[in-house]
């Protein structure tokens, strides 16, 4: 029996459907201009360049310097399959939400793939002014709390190669000092924990610590973020007990769930 056809919701939203489209475009059939998004999707010029500027906002594009567009971090192939992805989020939603009750400030579950973090699970706070939610964003590994944690685990063969000059040729703005990037990377690893002071959003702070997995190796990155005018130093001992403490029951319920 043939396979039915895919029925149309009955209230399509057009914008959510040309973002799709241009997504799947970037993913299968690669780079673009505003000009080619136009004309594929029919619209004036305009509408294909906020389409395309919001793909770049969530990491589903990216604009290199020629002004193509092409599939970002999100389309591409994660190193986490979605079998371990799912264990680790469904397993730490709930204490996500308990230290978010706890601290009064947003949390984030996080991994790394390759050189960019994707956050895989985020908990708002429900205060007025707060960070909101990074779930299903990437960013740079050595901008972030927990990305710095976990590339702090990579040898200095494993870091020099996956920062390797020719993987930046088209971006070599993007490419860390490495001999500064491994003295982060040695402090955090001594300490345990990681603080961003802005390093990867203007006016957010973060702090990080690592969830293990049953070997011993990193499962993920435990974070919570709030912004810089409500940050007191004196306080971080505080957020660091939470969160190693979180990260603790997660690696207990990650157990569990083996």
């Amino acid at each position: 029996m043939d396979k039915p056809l895919k029925t149309p919701p009955p209230y399509a939203i057009a914008s959510v459907d040309h973002a799709l489209r241009l997504a799947s475009v970037l993913q299968l059939e690669g780079g673009m201009t505003v000009s080619q998004a136009a004309a594929r999707l029919g619209v004036a010029r305009s509408t294909a360049h906020r389409l395309l500027s919001m793909l770049v906002y969530r990491d589903f594009a990216i604009q290199d310097e020629d002004r193509v567009y092409r599939a970002g971090p999100v389309l591409e192939l994660a190193a986490h399959s979605r079998s371990q992805t799912s264990r680790l989020r469904a397993a730490a939603l709930p204490h996500l939400r308990r230290l978010v009750e706890e601290l009064d400030e947003t949390a984030n579950l996080s991994i790394r793939t390759g050189d960019t973090v994707r956050f895989i699970a985020s908990v708002e706070c429900a205060r007025a002014l707060r960070v909101g939610s990074r779930e299903g964003m990437v960013f740079p590994a050595h901008r972030t709390t927990t990305g710095q944690l976990m590339l702090a685990e990579l040898d200095d063969q494993q870091l020099a190669q996956l920062y390797a000059p020719d993987r930046y040729r088209d971006r070599p703005g993007e490419r860390p000092d490495l001999r500064e990037l491994r003295e982060r990377l040695t402090r955090a690893a001594g300490s345990g924990f990681a603080v961003n002071q802005e390093n990867s959003e203007r006016g957010l702070i973060a702090v990080g610590v690592l969830i293990r997995d049953h070997d011993g190796a990193p499962a993920a990155g435990l974070s919570v973020a709030l912004p810089s005018v409500r940050y007191d130093p004196a306080h971080l001992h505080t957020l660091i007990a939470a969160l190693r403490a979180t990260a603790h029951a997660v690696q207990v319920q990650l157990a569990a769930a083996r």
